[in-house]
């Protein structure tokens, strides 16, 4: 395709591509089940052990594995065919589900255990994230990228508009509950587990290397190094979604210890900053061009900086529901600009490698959140969030700068001719 010859698609464009829609189809089950299996988790740890710090610990445990596992889930997406790599990441999933939903059907669920199913579900994140961008990448032409990737997030984030909303429902009922929320969560992973069996069996996409996985993976870091828009995308990425993300670690908290509002409130929060998440992503999916995405990119960080300072101040339940709106909408931006950026500039067989590095940046979001609720269990929850905001703030100012230097200096930003 020719300069300037770039057509808006459609919203619902990849899905016209079989393999994309099984994939997405799969990817909303998965959605589904983790909104829910989120405020379930989030509301046990709560009840467990009545601390900020013991709900961070258990984003500790999710983070942990992500950061150990999440590089050699890159390298496996590159080296072994997708689908078996993503069978392989849902069945962790499903086991980690199954897991919890028996010690509360049994009555034996004790903190510990919560801990230990984080662990697990981490570990099959590590490799489910970047194994299913990467694999995006090969089912739908490059100039829709950007266009599959949205609709991901839009996936995701309807998901988050009715599953949470649902939970907090669900387990405001003593005959359902947590554990009830648990069981639904294990047999939806396990029917998205079904729809993944349809996917095709491509080959690998990388050349048959005799490095060894770590070889691998070191091979990645220095292909990402080479380009300094992939090295300066993958590093603001990671401060930024360490910084700005555990926001959702701290919900149960800002609901029941701010303004008294439950687990019904903490549904109804979720789904709040969900709704802008979802209005942004169909923005993207069927409005933006390749090459806006760096604007909306550097926009919706800033605003997400914004909208956690302004939950630092909200005097109201109402308007923390506001703020979670900007949050929401602004995280989602970010998110979606962030990841078609990426997987349009990297080549081919990098694709695995490559998310992996990104993916570890949500590993240091599990990892931040038990500092930043002993933070927020010393200093309080509103002097943590205008730490976080600001941290958000300062990191956009210093990428805005840094890309405006590299423009300056000839760099080529051209999502619509660079080769994928």
């Amino acid at each position: 395709m020719e300069d300037g010859a770039f057509e808006r698609p459609s919203t619902w464009a990849s899905l016209q591509f079989p393999e994309y829609r099984t994939l997405f189809i799969s990817g909303v089950l998965i959605f589904v089940a983790v909104q829910a299996q989120q405020i379930a988790r989030g509301q046990l740890a709560f009840d467990l052990t009545g601390s900020n710090k013991g709900l961070g610990a258990v984003y500790m445990g999710f983070g942990l594995p992500m950061l150990i596992l999440t590089p050699f889930g890159g390298v496996a997406a590159d080296r072994l065919p997708k689908r078996t790599v993503l069978l392989a990441a849902q069945l962790c999933l499903v086991l980690s589900a199954a897991w919890i939903s028996l010690a509360g059907v049994f009555g034996v669920l004790e903190y510990w255990m919560l801990i230990g199913a984080a662990l697990l579900q981490g570990a099959g994140f590590s490799i489910f994230g970047p194994t299913r961008v990467a694999f995006t990448g090969e089912l739908v032409p490059r100039t829709l990228i950007g266009n599959a990737v949205a609709l991901t997030q839009v996936s995701l984030n309807s998901t988050r508009v009715v599953a949470p909303a649902l939970a907090g429902i669900l387990i405001s009922f003593k005959a359902f509950g947590t554990t009830g929320v648990y069981i639904l969560t294990a047999i939806i992973m396990t029917m998205s587990l079904m729809v993944t069996f349809r996917l095709p069996k491509r080959p690998a996409a990388s050349r048959t290397s005799d490095r060894s996985i770590v070889g691998e993976f070191v091979d990645g870091v220095r292909y990402a190094r080479r380009d300094p828009l992939l090295k300066m995308l993958i590093l603001s990425s990671f401060v930024m979604v360490m910084a700005g993300w555990p926001y959702l670690a701290f919900l149960p908290a800002v609901s029941n210890d701010l303004f008294d509002k439950g687990s019904a409130g903490l549904g109804m929060m979720s789904s709040v900053s969900a709704v802008a998440a979802l209005a942004v992503t169909f923005w993207i999916a069927g409005r933006t061009r390749p090459n806006q995405a760096w604007r909306v990119q550097s926009v919706s960080g800033v605003f997400l900086a914004l909208g956690l300072l302004g939950m630092a101040a909200a005097p109201s339940f109402e308007v923390a529901l506001v703020a979670l709106l900007v949050v929401g909408g602004a995280a989602s931006g970010y998110q979606a600009m962030n990841n078609t950026i990426v997987l349009t500039v990297t080549d081919l067989e990098y694709h695995g490698r490559v998310q992996s590095l990104l993916m570890l940046s949500f590993s240091g979001f599990g990892l931040a959140a038990l500092p930043l609720g002993a933070v927020a269990d010393e200093v309080g929850l509103r002097t943590m969030f205008v730490i976080m905001g600001t941290i958000c703030l300062v990191t956009m100012a210093v990428y805005v700068t840094v890309q405006a230097r590299h423009r300056r200096r000839g760099g080529n930003f051209d999502l619509e001719s660079s080769p994928a």
